[in-house]
């Protein structure tokens, strides 16, 4: 069943087109790794589908309706969960509170509290402590699991280990396979080549706005990838 379909996508920053006619679908069950330069259009990409981001053209439908035009909190509400660049945790809140303030309550619906610590335990001993006093690693599990507090039907993750010592990107990167194998529908921003092959099902390249690369991630190699990415000849071969 396809939950995502991007079609003919166009995003701009003014006169800027960061997003240029980009199509793709994300399976149910299946991790799909967004790949890219700085500048290529991924973050744009995400927040469009979020509803933080007007698009110029193009649709965006999931699980069959058209969200296109559909405010953000409202993607919420239907099951689209944005963890976005820079965690944007509330600071002063302990971590506890960052989960409880995204709770959502849905028919089938399971993640509560308990259920994030018990995916990201790291976070177990940490429930009490200021979202600010946190490393880069633990906001970013926090981050991640106030987004499992809305109950997602879909998970968007954009920029997962920027930023993050590799001790703390294998923490949470443990995490997110228990939510993979579990099947959680998962669209992952990555910068890091191999966590993405390692990880994702399919992997997507983007170059200056486009999609000029996918496939299987088991079918894909990092040369290939490489080549796409900085748009060397043959990248698309």
């Amino acid at each position: 069943m396809t939950v995502l379909a991007v079609k003919n996508l166009d995003a701009r920053h003014g006169l800027l087109q960061a997003v240029r006619e980009v199509s793709l679908d994300v399976e149910q069950g299946e991790t799909v790794a967004l790949v890219g330069a700085n500048g290529a259009g991924k973050t744009t990409l995400m927040r469009a589908i979020a509803g933080a981001h007007k698009p110029a053209a193009g649709t965006i439908t999931f699980n069959g309706y058209d969200v296109t035009r559909v405010p953000a909190h409202k993607r919420v509400d239907l099951g689209i969960a944005l963890v976005p660049e820079g965690r944007k945790l509330f600071p002063q809140l302990t971590v506890e509170e960052n989960l409880l303030v995204a709770k959502r309550s849905r028919n089938g619906a399971d993640w509560d509290v308990a259920r994030v610590l018990e995916a990201f335990p790291l976070l177990k001993p940490l429930r009490g402590k200021r979202a600010a006093t946190l490393s880069g690693g633990e906001q970013q599990a926090t981050a991640i699991g106030r987004a499992l507090m809305t109950n997602p039907r879909l998970l968007l993750l954009d920029e997962v280990s920027l930023g993050l010592a590799p001790v703390a990107v294998d923490d949470v990167y443990r995490s997110l396979a228990t939510l993979i194998e579990a099947g959680t529908t998962i669209l992952l921003v990555e910068q890091d080549l191999r966590r993405a092959l390692d990880n994702a099902h399919r992997v997507v390249c983007m170059l200056e706005g486009r999609v000029v690369l996918e496939g299987a991630a088991k079918d894909l190699t990092r040369e290939q990838i490489t080549e796409a990415y900085f748009g060397l000849r043959g990248a698309g071969a």
